[in-house]
Formats: structure tokens, sequence, C-alpha cells
């Protein structure tokens, strides 16, 4: 779980450093100006940016049930990132594993991706797909679940 914060912990720190030198200079304008940047790209890079991630066992047993996709993604990974926002609200209809959280869940991508954690890799109908264009997770959350692997 900690691991999921160290990206987002440093950004907010370095920023917070170069925010307060130019804030003692004078500069308290430029200081939040530059601040800024550093908190909303940790923030994106966060867990808070993804729906609640659930363990690969479970993920597997609603897919089983709905049909929809399993995205096993981790924190700081911009493939991941692009693939959570360009699914929009639809991302709720997705089960997410955090591979850093789900030792299962990692295990499941390094299966899939010869022995290396690459992420996103999204599970359909089963089958491993290894960083998917966004477009085509999104047909497949419109698709029936019987027509979801084809």
């Amino acid at each position: 779980m900690r691991r999921a914060w160290i990206l987002p912990t440093m950004l907010v720190l370095c920023g917070s450093v170069i925010a307060t030198v130019l804030a003692v200079r004078g500069e308290a304008g430029r200081a939040a100006a530059f601040l800024l940047p550093f908190v909303l790209f940790a923030g994106v890079n966060s867990p808070l940016a993804f729906p609640r991630s659930i363990s690969a066992a479970e993920a597997e047993r609603r897919s089983a049930v709905d049909g929809r996709p399993v995205v096993f993604w981790r924190p700081g990974c911009t493939y991941c990132l692009r693939l959570r926002l360009s699914l929009g609200r639809r991302a709720r209809q997705v089960h997410w594993v955090n591979i850093w959280r789900d030792s299962d869940g990692a295990a499941v991508v390094r299966a899939a991706n010869d022995g290396n954690e690459t992420v996103p890799t999204v599970v359909v109908a089963g089958q491993p797909h290894v960083n998917p264009d966004p477009a085509w997770v999104r047909d497949r959350l419109t698709r029936p679940a019987t027509r979801a692997g084809r």
C-alpha cells in the first residue's frame, strides 16, 4: 500500500520545497502557480484517481458473472492513467485490480506477460490483452458479455 503513494508524495514534497523557496523570496504568486501542477500531477498518479481496487480473485468472480473486463493496473503508470481517463464515467463498470496491493493480481499479470509486470493488462473473457487501445476497452463495455472476447 505504501508503494502506491511514493510517487504522489514525492511530487508534492518536491513541489512544496520549490514553492517554499519562491515564497521566502517574496514570490508567493509564482510559488502557488508552481505548486499547483505538482499537486494535480500527484493526484492523477495516486490511487485516488482510480475506482476502488478489489482482489484478483474477486474481480475474476465478478467478471465471470457480469462479463465485464478486469483491468490490472498500478499507480504511476501513464498508460493506466490514459486508459482510466479515456473510460471516463465508464471506468466504474470495469473491475480494477491494483497489482501493488494484490500479489495474486501481480502473478496474473506476470503469467500473461512472460514474467513482466506490464500494465495495464486487461482480461476479457479469460483472455489477457496488454495495454489495449482505450477505444477497444470501451467497445468491450458496450458489447454483450457473450461477444466480449471476440
